[in-house]
Formats: structure tokens, C-alpha cells, sequence
């Protein structure tokens, strides 16, 4: 406990200090230095290497976590209960983290009297949306192996899924293949320890860099879009998570929150809910005290399909984006916004930029013009890295309502080492 309060202290301070530099860096005139030797050369690849490091261990932990928790629950009703409890959380929490997202804009007005010269700079580049029909065929991987190539984690999850179902029915005729599996996690869990050491270097190699490219001459006009969406993001962390943590589980939200900041901390360095999915796992069962059974299935799943942090970000811009081409949204289009983000959270990967991807499908299902996603692409980044944290601490708040109504949770965990710190 104490190495984890360490470690978590050394995060901190370097997010802090990678925030820091990376300002001081850009306000000192283009030079070899600075930009070739630090953002571009050491900064660059200790973050890369790291950002890669813990995403060399998504597929694999993913895969073997889900295989050994679905075979170690044994029941499989069991595993249907806990899925489908999971899918209703992320799916109501999602339609209520747009709708606090609509109405906070809608109180803000972000988008009220902006001067759109000032602001687009570049033509918006989307990638193509995927169906929600193609999104529900394609779980089912044609090709397994190449699904985990491709880090198609939806397919990963299915077919670890039935993998660990067979082994769960054929129980002591592949006792070995469980063990095995089991082995393996300890293995991947002490894989995951070895990165967390190299993290705090990692933290404030990405941080000063996206720091060192990213104007504040860019945030300006967009300062008020950019606080209605932190705001929105705030509220619903601490709301809406602390009071269903508060409600469900009897457990302290500042306590939960405390000791689930290294995972948060890394989150908001890389961007990404799939990157830091390792470190979220690590600290939901060692820190927080969910079982392996438990984090093994929700924390991956969420991962894929709940992206509250997202959902708020594409409530704030629909708005902003309609009050700037003035557009008035009816109720039928603010309800359509919030169905059409809901369902497209299930169809997006957990990598960095994919909610401009979901913003668009949006904007396309209430008429509003694409283009208008140019207006925020040179922010984005700062508020990606915001919402991804978002995104992460709703799975880990599910997955610790799901533990403890199912018995599946360690309170002896939860409240050992930072109780007198909190009291």
C-alpha cells in the first residue's frame, strides 16, 4: 500500500510538471533544443514507448482476464446476470450523462455569439461511422485470431467469452487449462506493476508534449465551450458516480475517488480508455477491492462500450454547434441526440479522437452540418484527455456496485491505509 501511495504521488507530480513544461516550451521561441532534441526526440519516445508498453498488454490481459473470470464463476446464469446488470448501467448512466450535458450547455449557451473566423483552421477529417446493426453482427469475430491482430475488442471479448463459458461447463476435465489461464493473469497483472514503475516518466513525457504544441491563442474563443464541457464532466463524476456509489454501495465516494487516481491520472496522460485498461484493473482489484471475477468481465467491457466522458462532450458540441450556425433544436432533436450518443458509445473503441468520430454521427442524425466539428478539433485533445478519465472512473463505478451486490467485493481493501488519511 504504501509503494501505491508513492507511485501515485510520482504520477501526480509528473502530470503537474509535464503541464508545466510543456507551457514553458511553448512560449520560448522555435529552436533546435526544444524542438528537435526534447518535444520532438526524448519527450516523443519515452512517451511513445510507454503509451506502447501498456498497450502491448490490452489484447492479451483482456483476453485472459475475461477467459478466467467467465470460467471461475462457474455459473452461467451467473455471468448473464452480471452482464446484463452491466449493460443497463453503462446504457442508463450514458443517457444521463448526455442529458446533464444538454442541459448545463443550454444553460451556458457556449455557442451564442462566437465569430467563427476565429476559430475553424482546418477542414474536419471523420472517419467513416460504423451501423449500429453491423456493430451488433460484428461481435461474433469470423476470424478470432485476427480480431485480436486488429485489437478488435468487442470480438476479443465475445470469444474469450466462449471460451471461458466451455471451460466453466467441462469444470475438471480442463482444470489445467484453468489453472493455466489463472497463471497467466498473475503474469499479466505483474507485467502491468513493471510499467506502473516507468509511468510517472511516461505521464510527464505526453503531457509536456501535448502541452508544447497546444495554443492557448486556440482556446481562447473557446474558452466558454471548453468549461461547459468540464463542468458537465465534473457534475457528472461527482454526482452522479458518487451518489450511485454512495447509494448502492454505502462506500465513501472521496475515499473511491482517492484511491482510484493513479488510473485516473493515467488516463487523462493517454487519451485512452483501452490504453489505461491495465492500470484500471490493477487498482480496481488491488486498491479498491473488486475481486478478479467481477473486474475481469465489467472493466474490459466498459472499456469497449460506456463512454459517458465522450457522451457529454458531444451533448456540450451539439449544442455549441447548433447555437453557432443558428439552428434551434427542437425536443424530438435533443431526444434523438441523446439516443443516437447512447447507442454509438457501444460501437467505438476506447482509443484516442473517436469522439469526434460519434460527433459526427450525432450532428448527421439531428441535421446539423458536419463541418461544424472543425470548431473544436484544435481543443479536443485537452478535453479527450479529460473525458477519458471520465470515461474510466464510470467503469470502475459499476464495477464496484456489481462486486458488492453480488459478494464479490474485499471492504477490508477499500478501507485499509488511506482510512486515517481521509478521517
Amino acid at each position: 500500500m504504501a509503494r501505491q501511495k508513492g507511485l501515485t504521488l510520482k504520477i501526480l507530480v509528473g502530470l503537474l510538471a509535464g503541464l508545466v513544461t510543456g507551457i514553458i516550451l511553448y512560449n520560448i521561441p522555435t529552436n533546435y533544443v526544444t524542438d528537435t532534441i526534447l518535444i520532438n526526440g526524448v519527450f516523443l519516445v519515452v512517451g511513445q514507448l510507454f503509451l506502447r508498453a501498456i498497450m502491448m498488454m490490452v489484447v492479451p490481459l483482456v483476453f485472459i482476464s475475461i477467459v478466467n473470470g467467465a470460467s471461475s464463476m462457474g455459473d452461467v446464469k451467473k455471468l448473464g446476470r452480471i452482464g446484463l446488470k452491466t449493460l443497463v448501467f453503462y446504457l442508463i448512466t450514458t443517457a444521463v450523462a448526455i442529458s446533464i450535458a444538454i442541459s448545463i450547455a443550454y444553460v451556458v449557451n457556449p455557442g451564442v455569439g462566437l465569430d467563427m473566423s476565429k476559430v475553424v483552421t482546418s477542414e474536419p477529417t471523420i472517419g467513416e461511422s460504423i451501423p449500429l446493426a453491423q456493430v451488433i453482427i460484428d461481435i461474433i469475430p469470423s476470424n478470432p485470431i485476427n480480431a485480436m491482430a486488429a485489437g478488435n475488442m468487442l470480438q476479443v471479448i465475445a470469444f474469450a467469452l466462449f471460451i471461458g463459458i466451455g471451460l466453466s461447463a467441462l469444470g475438471e476435465k480442463t482444470k489445467d487449462v484453468a489453472n493455466m489461464f489463472e497463471q497467466l493473469n498473475e503474469l499479466m497483472m505483474k507485467l502491468v506493476s513493471y510499467v506502473m514503475e516507468i509511468a510517472p516518466y511516461g505521464v510527464f513525457c505526453l503531457i509536456a508534449t501535448t502541452f508544447s504544441t497546444l495554443g492557448f491563442e486556440a482556446m481562447v474563443p473557446l474558452l466558454k465551450y471548453m468549461m461547459t464541457v468540464i463542468v458537465a464532466l465534473i457534475f457528472h463524476a461527482v454526482v452522479t458516480y458518487g451518489g450511485i456509489l454512495k447509494i448502492f454501495t454505502g462506500l465513501s465516494p472521496l475515499r473511491f475517488f482517492k484511491k482510484f487516481l493513479p488510473a485516473t491520472s493515467v488516463a487523462f496522460s493517454t487519451a485512452s480508455s483501452g490504453a489505461t485498461l491495465p492500470i484500471t484493473i490493477e487498482t480496481i482489484e488491488e486498491e479498491i477491492g473488486v475481486s478478479k471475477n467481477i473486474a475481469s468481465f465489467t472493466l474490459p467491457l466498459g472499456a469497449t462500450i460506456n463512454m459517458d466522458g465522450t457522451a457529454i462532450m458531444q451533448g456540450v458540441a451539439t449544442v455549441f454547434i447548433s447555437q453557432v450556425y443558428g439552428i434551434d433544436l427542437g425536443f424530438s432533436a435533443i431526444l434523438t441526440v441523446i439516443i443516437t450518443a447512447t447507442l454509438a458509445s457501444i460501437g467505438t473503441a476506447g482509443v484516442p479522437g473517436v469522439g469526434l468520430i460519434m460527433l459526427s454521427m450525432v450532428l448527421q442524425s439531428v441535421g446539423l452540418p458536419i463541418e461544424g466539428v472543425a470548431l473544436i478539433m484544435g481543443i479536443d485533445r485537452l478535453l479527450d484527455m479529460s473525458r477519458t478519465a471520465v470515461n474510466i472512473t464510470g467503469d470502475a463505478v459499476c464495477t464496484t456496485v456489481i462486486a458488492k451486490t453480488e459478494g464479490e467485493f474485499n471492504e477490508e481493501i477499500f478501507n485499509s491505509d488511506s482510512e486515517n488519511a481521509l478521517n
